[in-house]
């Protein structure tokens, strides 16, 4: 890796050298001493030869091929013959062409480097009384962190008021949103609003954001399939470009048009293009939220035509949540779930938290709860403003309200009932469900319009809660009850009806995702385990992100086959124009520059939002 950086650092010089020397030459050429512009034009042609063969050995003992050997021979030939003003042109024109296609990658990759920038290295700590400026490494969770307008949140925590929170660098919502004190937050997120304290949660090594740069890490070193497939054809176009060349030298007996012909062969979009596209199409994946961990993950993604989904944390939310209140006589619903939730806030309980959360998000005044004692599994009793409040389940709050037996209750499958009494009065009931994420089934029918043909839930749940959350959806089939071998099973079998994405968020979906073409991982907050497995993690836990990406990706790849088939059709015609003696050395290195500055501009059309 050294070597490589060596010659990237050396391209401005490479260029510099072959950019004088044409020019030089020239300015001899047409000033009256042209016997003198040869020296000058070899001498600015042989440092770009030696450090172009110094990388095809270095690429060659990696166990490399490319089409980089042809621009070598292609000025061997040149120099050899006395085309050296096509030597120089050829010179000045690859080294150009390298450094094109560095900026373009640069320029592909600026979202994703943006995102490594934004990780901060150090953070305010209160500690005595006042605030220390400590290394990020020394966080520890508990620790109370002062974050300030504009700055990065280093680690996950919880928030200890009220704040206003950009999201965009890992989401990509446009606008800041509002959190409230006790809401859990993510680092990698920027405080758009006043300052505010953090309660951190996670070692600075173990939160979101440490994680996501990890991956994105990964994406920028990760090398696509099309790229390796170009090394893989580059032997066979060299030897086309070199038998069409010696087949004109033969026929003619004119060395030139032989010299003409490699000329032209030279670079090659094949080369150019495709890096270009891809990493232009992760780049703007990454700016939606879309984390692809590199090229061989997104032409995957793009090609690939079935889908395993699990359900808990992807169908569905992951969560409970209300989706029924039944009431008694002389009290709201309303009312029933402020209550309820009121002396919930003393419980660490699940549902109890899912029951807080849901008033929160209503909007509901808690009142502070007293005298509350809990009988885990079961439920709590509390004073609620002076009021005896019970919650939890049927049978545990009918022995409070001196019943013998809870009334007769409707539930259905995957959904939790709890109950509720007020002053030894069965109030009414809360009904909480795993819920299927807004939008599933517009989701489900744009993954068919993108070529998605077949669809599969596998899930661990009981059969009957499969079916009722799939109730509805156009799925091809529903596989329960599964354990994590079964779920790899499930995908190599469906993996005989084409190329299979797998869909999901546990540590129990890690093995599948690693034994799909495609892992999808849902949201950077979800297990560890699934996100280092899978090849595409959504930054948020949003289903619907999966179609953009899949967009995104089928684009790039798109744009890259246009570029490398528009570019090498182009520049087969332009070899048979200069076997047939149409085209001098010189035309066809101008010529072979116009198709490569073409194919790469045409690549970065990856860069703008998918249609």
């Amino acid at each position: 890796m050294k070597g490589r950086e060596l010659q990237r650092s050396l391209r401005p010089v490479l260029i510099a050298v072959a950019a004088a020397g044409l020019a030089g030459g020239l300015a001899l050429h047409w000033g009256g001493n042209p016997g003198a512009a040869p020296l000058v034009w070899t001498m600015a042609t042989l440092p770009v030869l030696a450090a172009l063969l110094v990388e095809i050995v270095t690429s060659l003992r990696q166990g490399e091929f490319g089409l980089d050997v042809l621009a070598a021979l292609s000025m061997t030939a040149a120099l050899s013959f006395g085309e050296t003003l096509a030597a120089a042109v050829v010179a000045l024109m690859y080294a150009g062409g390298q450094a094109l296609e560095a900026f373009a990658e640069g320029r592909a990759k600026s979202e994703m480097t943006a995102l490594l920038a934004r990780v901060p290295r150090s953070v305010l700590r209160h500690r005595d009384g006042g605030l220390e400026d400590v290394a990020l490494e020394a966080v520890v969770p508990g620790d109370r962190l002062l974050i300030r307008h504009g700055d990065t949140v280093p680690v996950d925590g919880t928030l200890a008021a009220t704040a206003v929170l950009d999201l965009s660098a890992l989401t990509g919502e446009a606008m800041p949103m509002r959190f409230g004190a006790g809401d859990e937050v993510s680092s990698g997120v920027t405080n758009a609003g006043d300052p505010f304290d953090l309660l951190a949660s996670r070692p600075a090594a173990e939160s979101t954001f440490a994680g996501i740069v990890r991956l994105v890490r990964q994406a920028q070193t990760a090398r696509a399939p099309m790229t390796r497939m170009a090394d893989r054809y580059a032997l066979g176009f060299l030897g086309l470009a070199v038998a069409l060349a010696g087949g004109a030298w033969a026929v003619t007996g004119d060395p030139i048009r032989a010299v003409a012909v490699l000329v032209i062969a030279t670079p090659c979009p094949l080369i150019l293009a495709v890096p270009v596209a891809l990493v232009a199409g992760l780049s703007q994946a990454a700016a939606q939220g879309i984390l692809i961990k590199g090229g061989k993950a997104l032409e995957s993604l793009a090609t690939v035509t079935g889908m395993v989904v699990d359900k808990t944390g992807t169908l569905t939310d992951g969560q409970p949540g209300l989706v029924e209140t039944r009431v008694g006589d002389g009290i709201s619903g309303r009312e029933l779930l402020r209550l309820a939730a009121s002396l919930d806030q003393a419980s660490h309980h699940t549902i109890a938290m899912a029951l807080v959360a849901e008033a929160r998000r209503q909007g509901l005044s808690l009142a502070r709860p007293e005298a509350v004692t809990e009988t885990p599994g079961d439920g709590v009793e509390g004073l609620v403003e002076g009021r005896r409040i019970s919650v939890g389940g049927r049978r545990y709050v009918a022995a409070r309200c001196g019943l013998a037996e809870p009334p007769q209750g409707l539930g259905g499958p995957g959904q939790v009932t709890v109950a509720v009494g007020i002053d030894g009065i069965w109030a009414g009931e809360l009904i909480l469900a795993d819920r299927l994420r807004d939008g599933t089934g517009d989701f489900v029918a744009g993954l068919r319009a993108t070529g998605i043909r077949r669809i599969v839930l596998a899930t661990g749940d009981r059969p009957d809660v499969a079916d009722a959350v799939a109730d509805g959806l156009a799925l091809d089939a529903i596989h329960a009850g599964l354990s994590p071998e079964r779920k790899i099973a499930i995908v190599v079998e469906e993996r005989a009806n084409g190329r299979v994405m797998m869909v999901g968020d546990g540590v129990n979906d890690a093995p599948a995702l690693a034994a799909a073409d495609l892992g999808v991982a849902m949201g950077a907050r979800g297990a560890a385990a699934s996100a280092e497995a899978a090849d595409v993690v959504l930054l948020v836990d949003r289903l619907d992100r999966i179609l953009p990406a899949r967009r995104i990706a089928q684009r790039a790849r798109r744009i890259a086959l246009q570029s490398v088939v528009v570019g090498i059709g182009l520049s087969a015609a332009g070899m048979v124009a200069a076997a047939l003696g149409f085209l001098t050395p010189v035309e066809g290195a101008l010529l072979q520059e116009v198709i490569d500055v073409a194919a790469i501009l045409n690549a970065l059309r990856a860069l703008r939002p998918a249609g």
